[in-house]
């Protein structure tokens, strides 16, 4: 029998499922986080390790016995980048004289294949950021979007964050309209003037993404500014579905959306998933068959 073990990582932990060749969730557990780009090498493969180990204690279970472990995690959507992780995990695994295929891809590959069991489809995540994934007939991938927060991410939740606080900026000033934005910062956030609204975004690291419901709550108030804001992130999220659509050259494209920004029940998904319905004939929204984590031992088990 042989034995896979795929990781979902990300920025707050590791979701870990253990399966047998035919993909049968024998065990799951979670740990810490993995983006090691912000943790470092040495503690993200600690934390590896560990989520490997309790999972192979639960099923008395040996290292030998496991054909591939792979992991999908933020920071990883360059090879280079992925190359590090794995080069580390190897160098950790070989002080210990255990050996097994270790691979890394991106949090967003490994959802796209377990989104659709391996076959042909597209996702469109948009969390506190956004990229677009699409697997061809030909088991090509393709992606738009994921530029990063300086020059992308549009239609996420640090973008509408962003404008949003950009629209109160210039009512303060009285360069742009007024905006109920202002009121929901003033009872959610005790912004209340300029002064107030720097030392947040400066020195305080204020979480820019926090803002996203507060406009989409003054949106769905017809609040002008707010609207205009979700209007073009909408749009935006739109133009990612049309360019994937001419990459993937089919009459139909699967669609499965991820991502809080747009699944869950608030008037910017509401509005999205509606524009799709009535513009975009050729898409088929559909929910994710496996979880990010099956999908990565599905990818384990393809190595």
């Amino acid at each position: 029998m042989k034995y896979y073990i795929g990781l979902d990582g990300g920025g707050t932990k590791t979701k870990t499922v253990l399966t047998d060749e035919s993909l049968n969730v024998l065990y799951e557990c979670q740990g810490n986080a993995s983006n090691f780009l912000m943790l470092g090498i040495e503690p993200v493969c600690q934390t590896i390790y560990n989520l490997i180990c309790e999972s192979l204690e639960n099923q008395k279970l040996q290292f030998d016995q496991i054909s591939a472990v792979l992991l999908g995690t933020t920071g990883a959507g360059r090879r280079t980048d992925a190359e590090l992780l794995e080069k580390g995990f190897s160098e950790f695994l070989e002080q210990r004289k255990i050996k097994f295929k270790f691979h890394v891809e991106s949090d967003a590959r490994i959802a796209l294949e377990g989104a659709f069991s391996g076959k042909p489809g597209s996702i469109l995540i948009a969390g506190t950021g956004s990229i677009m994934f699409g697997k061809d007939k030909n088991s090509i991938i393709h992606r738009v979007g994921g530029f990063g927060r300086f020059i992308g991410d549009e239609g996420s939740g640090y973008s509408i964050g962003k404008l949003g606080l950009q629209a109160v900026a210039k009512s303060f000033d009285g360069r742009g309209q007024k905006t109920l934005l202002a009121d929901l910062l003033k009872d959610n956030f005790n912004i209340t003037d300029p002064s107030k609204l720097i030392t947040e975004i400066y020195k305080n690291k204020f979480d820019i993404a926090s803002v996203t419901p507060l406009v989409i709550k003054a949106a769905e108030m017809q609040d002008p500014e707010c609207l205009k804001i979700i209007n073009s992130q909408v749009h935006e999220l739109i133009l990612h579905v049309k360019s994937m659509y001419n990459y993937l050259n089919e009459n139909t494209m699967k669609l499965s959306l991820i991502g809080s920004a747009i699944t869950t029940e608030n008037f910017y998904a509401h509005l999205f998933q509606s524009r799709i319905k009535n513009e975009l004939a050729f898409v088929e929204l559909i929910s994710p068959e496996l979880p990010p984590a099956l999908g990565a031992a599905l990818m384990a088990k393809n190595l």
